[in-house]
């Protein structure tokens, strides 16, 4: 049956193509068809349909037991990283900001009441959450989540933190609306936020918001480091001063990409 809410444009059969992709996990990349008829409410013969179809495009592999996704998979993500401009401008001095701080940095966007990990530069560290491009978590116990909630109307981050986590995380940190509304003011008086083992234990990080030429914010930049390894003085008084100036740096950068003219010249007959 077609899903409600829909119009007369919808394409239904995209639509599962997608909840297919989607319903392989880090906890189950390997699932039969019945796993991925369960996962996603379809029945079986269209699930077996859909995984064929995917399998013939590349975007999905069989195995003795059952289903995998392949590589290619990564081309959709990419895709969207690269029509941005943002991982291109960004790199140069997400990587200068691990050099000076020894600690992983990424930057996320909002998707939902979710972040969603788009660049990162880390580096290897035994942490609680393996994190990689693609990733996402809960936004309002992230500090990257945090700078980009700071940023909405009321209206708006009731909206958005009123849709379901699609990260399969539960926090340790579920605010009633007064706390979280307190915590968000503070993070837009500051600019800054500061997560501290709010999300999962040994999780500590400082978040910045990144703007585009009109001043909104587009996304977040993190430094992200284990509470066991980095005092929380040490994230406060030396990493946040050189992650506030990178994104300045990436902002402004951003900018001046988007004053730039872009031509179209057509290819030679």
């Amino acid at each position: 049956m077609p899903r409600e809410g829909t119009g007369p444009d919808f394409i239904e059969a995209l639509a599962r193509g997608l909840d297919v992709i989607t319903a392989f996990r880090p906890a189950q990349p390997e699932m039969t068809l019945a796993d991925v008829a369960a996962a996603t409410g379809l029945a079986r013969p269209t699930a077996r349909r859909i995984l064929i179809t995917l399998t013939e495009l590349g975007y999905v592999r069989s195995s003795a037991r059952g289903y995998l996704l392949t590589p290619r998979v990564l081309e959709l993500g990419v895709a969207y990283v690269r029509s941005t401009g943002l991982w291109e401008i960004a790199r140069p001095h997400l990587e200068r900001l691990v050099e000076r701080t020894n600690e992983s940095c990424s930057i996320g966007q909002l998707d939902g009441s979710d972040i969603v990990y788009v660049a990162r530069v880390a580096v290897p560290k035994i942490v609680t959450l393996a994190v990689q491009i693609g990733t996402r978590f809960p936004a309002l116990p992230t500090s990257l989540g945090k700078v980009q909630l700071a940023a909405l109307s009321q209206e708006e981050l009731e909206r958005v933190l009123a849709e379901p986590t699609r990260s399969g995380l539960t926090p340790r940190w579920r605010p009633e609306p007064e706390e979280r509304d307190a915590e968000l003011r503070q993070v837009r008086a500051r600019g800054w936020a500061l997560t501290d083992e709010q999300l999962a234990p040994g999780i500590r990080s400082v978040a910045a918001p990144l703007r585009d030429g009109d001043g909104r914010v587009i996304a977040g930049v993190n430094v992200n480091c284990h509470a066991a390894e980095t005092p929380l003085e040490t994230l406060l008084e030396h990493h946040l001063p050189l992650l506030l100036q990178a994104a300045g740096e990436i902002s402004a950068d951003f900018a001046r990409l988007a004053t730039v003219p872009h031509v179209t010249v057509p290819a030679p007959a």
